[in-house]
């Protein structure tokens, strides 16, 4: 295991009714700037109840953020908090509102000459507006870390800062009742995959590290097809919800090599044809672990034991078992696991290559040595 550093400071206030909790965390001195998406907060109760806790506050709101959040409509929302002064940015919503709560509370304090240059250029953040949020829908893991991913155009872009970290964070696994089978599936199979980048690269004897990531894997193959079927359960709902913040809160990633270069492809993905997230990640993450299976073969044949119970045949045909056994999970999820499912072809993979170079994506994985060539035959193997 390699030698880390670990802190998280983001509070966390877990279960139902949390959401008044809001009044405690926030400064009442505060000028509060509310940040979400396409308004159903005001169908599901949600944004009532933030409303209620925020009562005394002085506090507004911005409503647009995108899934994929738009950087173009994140810069609207600069231009607001700098007009009118606001100090502490609360998100209220997934992954994509706070990813661009996160860049606004950035991009609000750069002294630069162009925010844009915090993604393009990976320009040091110096400093951010405070940040909470009330998360509604479980499964990037941005409510307790300091990553997020904007686009603009074809461009999708990551950056990342300690300073964006959430300075506490609401779940409430009752918010999530009201989420489409198709948003509890991507939860769900984004939360699984976050957990193979970080868990399936090579063995370096972290212990610890590779139960959590096997006990979170465990938890979202039972629970997942459970959201589906019973759509009401609480108790489903409240450990996807946990695992999903479990599997990007920086804890079982810590002291390992790390993958995502099935997130790299994936990113190509939704730039170029809008494909929603979670839904490139089933597509790549299968060909990865096939392309890579020599590379990978330790953590896989572990992968396959420990949580496909797989120990009979050669290592190949344990390794073959456990790929078919993950694209069968991602198929009971209801998400595509081939590029012919989002009707993509052959001709389509030239696009993508060429947007991977563009964006200096050339040398992929956790030793950094899928290249160009590699990324082509991981696309050529999920047609």
């Amino acid at each position: 295991m390699d030698k880390f550093t670990y802190q998280s400071p983001t509070k966390i206030h877990f279960g139902e009714g949390q959401i008044a909790e809001i009044a405690n965390d926030i400064p009442k001195d505060k000028k509060i700037l509310v940040i979400y998406g396409g308004g159903s907060i005001k169908s599901n109760g949600v944004y009532e109840q933030v409303a209620a806790a925020l009562t005394g506050f002085n506090w507004s709101e911005f409503s647009g953020i995108e899934p994929n959040p738009q950087y173009g409509t994140l810069m609207q929302a600069v231009a607001k908090v700098k007009a009118e002064g606001y100090d502490f940015l609360l998100a209220v919503g997934g992954g994509s509102v706070v990813d661009g709560t996160k860049f606004i509370a950035a991009a609000a304090c750069y002294e630069g000459a162009d925010p844009w240059e915090i993604l393009h250029d990976q320009a040091p953040i110096t400093a951010a507006l405070p940040i909470g949020c009330v998360l509604t829908l479980p499964a990037t893991g941005s409510e307790t870390n300091g990553g997020a991913v904007v686009s603009r155009g074809h461009d999708k872009l990551f950056f990342g800062s300690a300073l964006v970290k959430p300075t506490f964070a609401i779940l409430d696994p009752q918010t999530t009742l009201s989420l489409s089978p198709r948003q509890v599936s991507n939860g769900v199979v984004d939360a699984f995959v976050h957990t193979m980048e970080q868990y399936l690269t090579f063995p370096v004897n972290a212990k610890v590290q590779d139960r959590f990531a096997e006990g979170l894997l465990l938890t979202l193959i039972e629970e997942g097809p459970k959201a589906l079927a019973t759509p009401d359960d609480i108790a489903v709902r409240a450990n996807i919800m946990w695992s999903a913040t479990q599997a990007l809160n920086g804890l079982i990633g810590v002291g390992v090599p790390q993958d995502w270069a099935t997130h790299m492809i994936g990113h190509e993905l939704t730039g170029n044809y809008s494909i929603d997230h979670a839904r490139t990640l089933s597509i790549v993450l299968p060909a990865v672990m096939q392309v890579c299976r020599k590379e990978k073969q330790a953590k896989l044949v572990q992968y396959a034991e420990r949580v496909f119970g797989i120990t009979n045949g050669t290592t190949d045909e344990r390794i073959d078992a456990a790929i078919a056994r993950t694209i069968a999970f991602f198929k009971e999820m209801d998400v595509p696991t081939s590029l012919a499912d989002v009707e993509l072809g052959t001709a389509d993979i030239d696009v993508l290559v060429a947007s991977l170079e563009k964006h200096g994506r050339t040398a992929l994985g956790e030793q950094g040595k899928l290249t160009i060539a590699d990324s082509r035959k991981i696309l050529e193997t999920a047609l």
